[in-house]
């Protein structure tokens, strides 16, 4: 296991404004990462979390405040991940690594890592709702990324899923990965998260896990 570096802070979003069509989506969002800890975002549909989510990967320009995090280091799960139904899940990973032209881990290692060991050569297409969440979460950790976004990244899978994946991501904190992490499952919450904000109508503050 990595030593982790407690206190220093590997995602800062400050006084953050985002706005559609003038309408404000992000109300003055203020939040802090530590690096090596798991940190949840909880609030019903609709009140932010995502588009907070899409501001720090920089997919999203903001309008007001700023965003410290190294956004070549992340990786992320936000909406449903996209794949080339035509290919295996293997060989979408392949391409993926090829494009990119990053270290990454072993392919093989990685569909065993994320429970897709017996359907890397299956092509994406015939995939369940789980197994295309089991695919997006490889390549989301396929480059070594120190940090991850992950938004609602149960969605699809089975109680067995969710296991294999917390025991995965509690795997990768202990190893210094930092994650970001939303969820409707007040279990994962309480389990993975070591500090929890809670979101509503755009606006952030510090929660808790019970």
């Amino acid at each position: 296991m990595k030593g982790r570096s407690m206190g220093e802070i590997i995602i800062t979003v400050e006084n953050v404004t985002k706005k559609f069509s003038g309408v404000e989506v992000l109300k003055n969002v203020c939040l802090q990462v530590e690096k090596g800890t798991i940190c949840g975002i909880i609030g019903r549909n609709g009140s932010g979390k995502t588009v907070l989510f899409k501001c720090i990967c920089g997919l999203l320009q903001i309008d007001e405040g700023r965003i410290l995090a190294d956004k070549n280091q992340i990786g992320t799960i936000i909406e449903e991940p996209g794949f080339l139904k035509q290919y295996s899940g293997k060989r979408n990973l392949e391409l993926l690594a090829s494009m990119s032209g990053k270290e990454h881990r072993n392919i093989d290692e990685l569909l065993n890592l994320v429970g897709l060991e017996h359907a890397g050569r299956k092509k994406v297409g015939k995939y369940s709702m789980g197994m295309r969440q089991r695919l997006g979460i490889a390549q989301s950790i396929m480059e070594y990324q120190s940090i991850l976004i992950l938004d609602e990244p149960m969605n699809g899978l089975d109680n067995q899923g969710v296991e294999e994946m917390r025991r995965l991501f509690l795997e990768l904190k202990d190893q210094g990965t930092t994650i970001l992490l939303a969820s409707h499952n007040r279990d994962d919450i309480e389990i993975l998260c070591d500090k929890v904000y809670e979101m509503d109508n755009g606006n952030i503050k510090l929660g808790h896990k019970g």
